[in-house]
């Protein structure tokens, strides 16, 4: 029986988990040992609408994992509540720091699903524990609900979607910013797609400010923010929510395995760059851009290629799509995105994510029936 390691209890740790699991009797016995600080999922996808009080209750953005694996046998399955702290590759064993103290675990297989965080406090990703997670999204959403004016720093997906849900709930009760650093919001998207997403939230009321870069932010006596912009002005907030950049929770790997941001390097099987038995799905990879539906495909690919190995086969490349896809609700009526060139009509993104940002699949993810 080889002992598979599963580092992180998000979304990518417990899909390949699952799907480790349930090609277990064609591909060999397996045990799943999966490690992870929360013992909830977090369904993070739908945080820019879940900033604005009530619109989610925590049962549709928090789920317990326990009991979605156990369908397995204790054999084959264990959930280790703790925080991976160093990995040696050469006993290959990782050290993880537990509330009982540290734990060492063996692994024949490793597979790094830890995911990143958000650089500002604002938990569009895990904070840790599912208590802290919670309590820090509660925290955020007393900030909306008492808040006058709201700046959203940076102008991706994320930050577009933020600013569409609270421009739809607010419109004429706060002032909503958005600052965008590129020429237009969206950027790298078909223009098309970035105009459209400009008119709706100009529909919504909310102000939009190009080109301009937030250089830093100050907490004043008062509970508000100062920020300083690239053009030497200085505004102030009463929330300040930045959405730009994440920082890959990879302190516990060896630096030669990650590369300049922090990211692990994997090679064109999604395996860990110089190594044979450590593989990488999801937001810690540098191999494409975080987003959900990426961290799906790796995992199924991951899986795939650790049962072949398992059968004594060859592995296969990983393979990019050619086409990048987006799907950017606005508020709770309007949305835009793309499939490479091809636009989304509004009522599409809508019907598709914009009425649940997905979370109804959130109890299907936990017990694998979705996978």
């Amino acid at each position: 029986m080889k002992t598979i390691v599963i580092l992180g209890s998000s979304f990518a740790g417990v899909t390949t988990a699952h799907r480790l699991l349930k090609q277990a009797p064609k591909t060999g016995d397996v045990k799943i040992i999966l490690v992870g600080p929360n013992t909830h999922l977090f369904w993070n996808l739908a945080v820019p609408r879940a900033v604005v009080p009530g619109q989610f209750s925590d049962e549709k953005l928090f789920g317990a994992i326990a009991p979605g694996f156990k369908q397995y046998s204790t054999a084959r399955f264990e959930f280790v509540i703790g925080t991976a702290e160093r990995l040696d590759l050469d006993s290959k064993h990782v050290s993880v720091a537990t509330d009982n103290g540290e734990k060492l675990i063996g692994f024949d297989i490793l597979i790094l699903a830890t995911g990143s965080r958000t650089k500002g406090d604002i938990p569009f990703k895990g904070r840790g524990s599912y208590e802290d997670t919670r309590n820090a999204l509660h925290d955020l959403q007393d900030k909306v609900k008492n808040a006058t004016s709201i700046v959203i720093g940076g102008a991706g997906a994320t930050g577009v979607e933020t600013a569409g849900e609270l421009g739809f709930e607010y419109r004429t009760g706060k002032k909503i910013t958005l600052i965008s650093s590129g020429a237009r919001i969206l950027e790298g998207t078909p223009l098309s797609v970035s105009k459209t997403a400009t008119k709706k939230l100009q529909s919504l009321d909310v102000t939009i400010r190009l080109k301009t870069k937030i250089l830093s932010s100050a907490k004043l006596a008062d509970g508000r923010t100062e920020l300083t912009l690239t053009d030497g002005q200085k505004i102030t907030t009463d929330l300040y929510i930045p959405t730009v950049g994440l920082t890959p929770n990879s302190s516990y790997i060896p630096q030669n395995l990650l590369n300049p941001d922090g990211f692990v390097i994997v090679d064109e099987y999604l395996r860990v760059r110089s190594t044979t038995d450590v593989w990488a799905v999801g937001d810690v990879s540098n191999v494409q851009r975080p987003q959900f539906v990426n961290t799906e495909k790796q995992s199924v690919h991951v899986a795939k290629n650790i049962g072949l190995l398992m059968k004594g086969k060859d592995i296969v490349r990983y393979q990019k799509d050619d086409k990048d896809m987006l799907a950017v609700p606005i508020g709770r009526k309007a949305g835009t995105g793309h499939l490479g060139g091809m636009k989304f009509p509004s009522f599409m993104i809508v019907m598709i994510k914009g009425k649940t940002y997905f979370t109804q699949n959130m109890g299907p993810t936990i017990t694998g029936s979705a996978v």
